[in-house]
């Protein structure tokens, strides 16, 4: 991977991952094209770039980090779920993961949904996250765990049928991403980049862990770093960009845009274009 290709895919996981849209199958498309999709650095920089996104909302909203310790504890709640169903469930969720066909068709019927949650839920306008309200967005985040499905939708969607707002469901989903993104990211960088098991680090094996770090070839550190800085920038200026379009006009635009991007993805399967995840 050259350093143009890892802006090119910072940039694109800047854009998306906080838009309702399936930051998965943008990748798929953008690696796909650049021609790195089965270069084992390339899953490796998707997953571990979002250290950078997930700064990005720390820096943005760092008030809100330290405006009370309920805040946490609202996000625990609801981040909970996630590890719950990401541990019993791992198996399957790593065999759709390897799925390019489950990310279009989730793309196309995310899609359609996003046509109508306008209608459905014209009437949330609750300001406040309750208790309650986490522990249901912490459910509907699990749903993202199909690739194409989008965790910032599903997430957000959790909140507006509990008769949150747009605005601040859209937020929530923003900090909730924080922890679960985190933790993540980090798996899947003592996993797949240090190639330890988590075993080790959580019995702080030194040898095996300085081992690990030292094999680390110094290119992918660049890239990485280059990555996770592009990837900050862009996902700030997503996220603005995103709170102000969400309160004027809603998801239906995002609905048509993710039914054109899954037809895309099907149409490149249908014509023998090999993809992967």
């Amino acid at each position: 991977m050259s350093v143009w290709q890892a802006i090119i895919l910072a940039i694109v996981e800047g854009l998306t991952e906080f838009l309702p849209v399936s930051s998965t199958g943008h990748m798929i498309i953008a690696s796909s094209l650049m021609g790195i999709n089965e270069l084992p650095i390339t899953k490796i920089f998707e997953v571990n770039i979002q250290f950078g996104t997930i700064l990005s909302v720390v820096v943005l909203y760092w008030r809100r980090f330290l405006q009370s310790f309920e805040f946490y504890k609202k996000l625990l709640i609801a981040f909970i779920p996630a590890v719950v169903f990401g541990l019993a469930f791992k198996d399957i969720v790593d065999a759709m993961l390897e799925s390019v066909m489950v990310t279009a068709v989730m793309l196309v019927l995310g899609g359609i949904v996003l046509l109508f949650v306008d209608k459905w839920f014209r009437n949330s306008k609750d300001e406040h996250i309750t208790y309650k309200n986490a522990v249901v967005i912490g459910l509907f985040q699990c749903i993202a765990m199909i690739p194409g499905v989008s965790r910032s939708a599903a997430s957000i969607i959790g909140g507006l049928s509990q008769g949150v707002d747009r605005k601040t469901a859209a937020e929530f989903s923003f900090f909730l991403a924080v922890p679960t993104m985190l933790a993540a990211a980090a798996y899947k960088f003592v996993e797949d980049l240090l190639k330890l098991e988590i075993s080790d680090v959580i019995k702080l094996d030194m040898d095996k862990i300085q081992n690990s770090f030292a094999a680390i070839h110094p290119e992918d550190i660049k890239l990485l770093l280059i990555g996770n800085v592009v990837g900050f920038i862009v996902a700030m200026l997503a996220i603005r960009f995103f709170i102000d379009f969400l309160t004027k006009y809603g998801f239906k635009v995002f609905g048509y845009y993710r039914i054109a991007l899954g037809v895309v993805l099907l149409t490149l399967l249908a014509m023998g274009f090999e993809l992967t995840v």
